[in-house]
């Protein structure tokens, strides 16, 4: 999904540059009330840079990785462009082959990557990696969906859906939206683009399953996986933010 989807990803964002600004400060802020020294940042789903970029302008120092390379070799245009120097590699995050233990101040994971991993033990061994190449005392941090506030059609049959609005171009106007067919927890994510130049229209469609996990369980999942203090922040960033640290 996210090779094909990597040059329309900003799309999803209203102003993207905004939303770069504007999430960076908040991560910040998150990771200054836990770790005012944090310096080194491990995005471990950075996409096309969206949470990276930001924190390395605001002087993090930052490497990031992600298993789709289309969406890495986006981000290293986005950052070459913005003269910041990130440290970007592909890796999965569930492995993170490319980081070597207790090497970071933090770890984040944002934009529901989370819940792409289909079972609580995927998860959870997802979160020990995190762990471990945390540094003593390192935070980690990572934005869900909160699926327990979105009504959720499944006993029904019926599609969940969800639209993102219109976003106008210079060429052309794009209409998003999402539909989500469940199979009990699960769900089969369509990502619909629509693209209309006032001539013709051309719709391009990106797949993927998720998990639609409950916080209250990822929050477990990260005491299993031996983080401390974990919570659940709200009305700090786009999504509900679980953050915990390392002992």
């Amino acid at each position: 999904m996210y090779d094909d989807l990597a040059d329309v990803y900003d799309l999803i964002y209203e102003n993207w540059p905004a939303s770069i600004e504007r999430q960076a400060a908040a991560l910040e802020q998150v990771i200054q009330s836990r770790n005012p020294s944090a310096k080194t940042i491990a995005d471990v789903a950075c996409g096309i840079g969206t949470q990276s970029l930001g924190l390395a302008a605001r002087g993090f120092d930052v490497g990031a990785s992600d298993l789709s390379a289309g969406a890495i070799a986006r981000a290293q245009r986005e950052a070459a462009s913005r003269g910041l120097q990130i440290d970007f590699r592909l890796d999965d995050m569930e492995r993170l082959d490319t980081w070597a233990d207790a090497s970071v101040d933090v770890v984040i994971s944002c934009d529901n990557a989370v819940p792409h991993l289909l079972d609580d033990a995927r998860i959870e061994t997802a979160l020990r990696r995190f762990r471990s190449i945390l540094k003593p005392g390192g935070v980690c941090v990572f934005s869900v969906r909160d699926y327990a506030s979105i009504v959720r059609d499944y006993h029904s049959g019926r599609p969940h859906v969800l639209t993102y609005g219109v976003r106008q171009r210079v060429q052309d106007r794009v209409l998003l939206f999402q539909v989500w067919d469940f199979d009990g927890d699960l769900y089969d994510l369509h990502f619909y683009f629509v693209f209309d130049d006032g001539v013709n229209v051309t719709t391009r469609v990106f797949r993927s399953r998720y998990y639609a996990i409950a916080i209250e369980r990822l929050m477990e999942l990260a005491e299993e996986a031996g983080f401390v203090d974990v919570e659940r922040v709200e009305d700090v960033f786009f999504q509900p933010l679980i953050v915990c640290s390392r002992p």
